[in-house]
């Protein structure tokens, strides 16, 4: 199994296209993917408040699906760092701690300027966007990663409403086009830097 660890943030977990794709990722042993249960509680919090439709027993049923089926992936202990640590939203503490506490390499969030970079250095952890994430993975391994991508979009087409989550593999796809044109300045690197 691969040692590179990577800690999700809530805001990656919440939208389900985006978290079912990390958790079929996170299965193909590229790498640690690891979570909180704090972290689990913030994604759910999220989505209640803005999907009354769902209950939070369904989603709690998702929370033990992804601990169930993602090995040694819920990160605890974590809580004594979160006092002695210091980011622009104080309640991002937590993340930082849960990253430390397992040795994360880097943490996977939208929110980049919520994990400044002299912070985390000094933890020897970084911070990466999901997008950029994914694409420096199907970099290292593509095989893996189209089969996963593969067994994702073959879900979310069996599902029912599967006309939103094709906006997500649209913006996936230019996503992806966008960086593998980009040229990157002199040691300019990806996320596993």
């Amino acid at each position: 199994m691969n040692r590179f660890t990577v800690l999700y943030d809530a805001c990656v977990l919440y939208p389900a296209p985006l978290r079912d794709l990390l958790l079929r990722l996170a299965l193909t042993d590229l790498y640690r993917a690891r979570w909180s249960d704090a972290i689990h509680e913030e994604w759910i919090r999220a989505v209640l408040r803005n999907r009354p439709d769902l209950s939070r027993q369904q989603l709690e049923s998702t929370r033990a699906l992804m601990n169930a089926h993602v090995r040694d992936a819920l990160v605890d202990g974590y809580q004594t760092l979160i006092p002695a640590l210091k980011l622009p939203d104080p309640e991002d503490c937590h993340v930082l701690a849960a990253a430390i506490q397992c040795g994360a390499d880097l943490i996977v969030t939208f929110n980049l300027n919520d994990f400044p970079e002299p912070v985390l250095a000094t933890h020897g952890i970084s911070a990466c966007h999901p997008d950029r994430f994914l694409v420096d993975q199907l970099t290292l391994a593509p095989d893996r990663v189209c089969t996963a991508i593969q067994q994702h979009r073959a879900s979310q087409l069996m599902g029912a409403g599967h006309g939103h989550e094709a906006h997500f593999f649209d913006g996936l796809a230019a996503t992806a086009a966008s960086y593998s044109q980009e040229e990157l300045l002199p040691g300019q690197q990806g996320c596993r830097g």
